[in-house]
């Protein structure tokens, strides 16, 4: 890659980081996201320390989906859609489903329905642009060669999306107890105590609410969903297809970043610390798993030795 074409790409990226920053706030507008409730901090009188965040927010977001749609071996409108199930899935569908569970007692009434509004107009105007300024959005007219990612038999699918669940389960107590919980701030934040060990905190889980590990593993399912078309797109082999998705499940946490009048500094930047490294690797296994055809479990292990 020359340097001219270095500095255009990069041109590109902040331009499009600037693209996104502006579709937050007409989003923002539309949905009245941007009007406080009655009773919110006061927000801050530094325009550029509020800014800030979403500037970095936005960069991070678009350095990934930049990678992602130049390596994407889909162009035109079909490229767009992907991008806008990954963004909106990914952004705002997997995160405010968990709004309603533990923040219902925080929130406004219908607050949840305008994040939601929000995301999806942001995914509307960003998708197509990012693809037409990458120069992704005309259609290729030479025929592609045959793509055997994600053809698998029945069977394969459902011992993967178990792994795949337990996984994500596995991961989101593990760093949320270790790290999240072990904050006082985000325990008087949510309400709760500290029992003493990991096992301690998954009995109370299980005793009180049961529901929640069936839960955790439907959003698991919902990652996947969403980054199907990505993994199906991806030209890369796979620890690259891994390394993709990694950064698609990780780079959302930054958006913990923006100050927001429900969730006070300490537990955001805990959640970050907590999410980022959860995230990368859950997603690496799902681009890794995904990518490519296993017969079995054996078969799976038996390939992952000559790694």
């Amino acid at each position: 890659m020359s340097a001219k074409t270095i500095i255009i790409l990069g041109l590109k990226v902040i331009a499009l980081a600037i693209i996104l920053c502006l579709c937050f706030m007409v989003a923002s507008i539309v949905s009245g996201v941007s009007t406080p409730p009655a009773d919110a901090e006061p927000a801050p009188s530094d325009v550029g320390a509020s800014m800030f965040p979403l500037v970095v927010f936005s960069l991070l977001v678009t350095a990934v989906f930049t990678y992602i749609i130049l390596r994407s071996r889909w162009t035109g409108w079909k490229l767009v859609g992907a991008i806008f199930i990954a963004f909106f899935g990914l952004m705002t569908v997997v995160t405010q489903i968990e709004s309603v569970i533990y923040l219902t007692h925080i929130l406004q009434p219908g607050m949840v329905q305008k994040l939601f509004l929000m995301g999806a107009v942001v995914a509307v105007l960003y998708s197509p642009l990012a693809v037409l300024i990458l120069g992704k959005m005309r259609q290729e007219l030479t025929p592609q060669a045959h793509n055997p990612r994600l053809v698998m038999p029945p069977v394969e699918w459902v011992w993967k999306l178990a792994t795949i669940a337990a996984a994500y389960v596995i991961l989101y107590y593990t760093f949320g107890y270790f790290i999240a919980w072990k904050n006082p701030a985000v325990q008087e934040y949510y309400g709760g105590t500290d029992p003493g060990n990991f096992f301690a905190q998954m009995s109370g889980i299980w005793a009180s609410t049961p529901w929640m590990f069936p839960f955790q593993a439907f959003r698991a399912m919902l990652w996947t969903a969403f980054t199907l078309p990505v993994i199906r797109m991806h030209k890369g082999g796979q620890w690259e297809v891994g390394m993709a998705v990694a950064l698609l499940f990780a780079v959302w946490s930054s958006g913990l970043l923006l100050p927001n009048p429900y969730m006070p500094e300490a537990v955001r930047m805990t959640h970050i610390v907590e999410t980022v490294p959860s995230n990368f690797i859950f997603g690496w296994l799902v681009g890794w798993l995904l990518n490519r055809h296993h017969s079995s479990l054996r078969d799976l292990f038996k390939w992952s030795e000559g790694l």
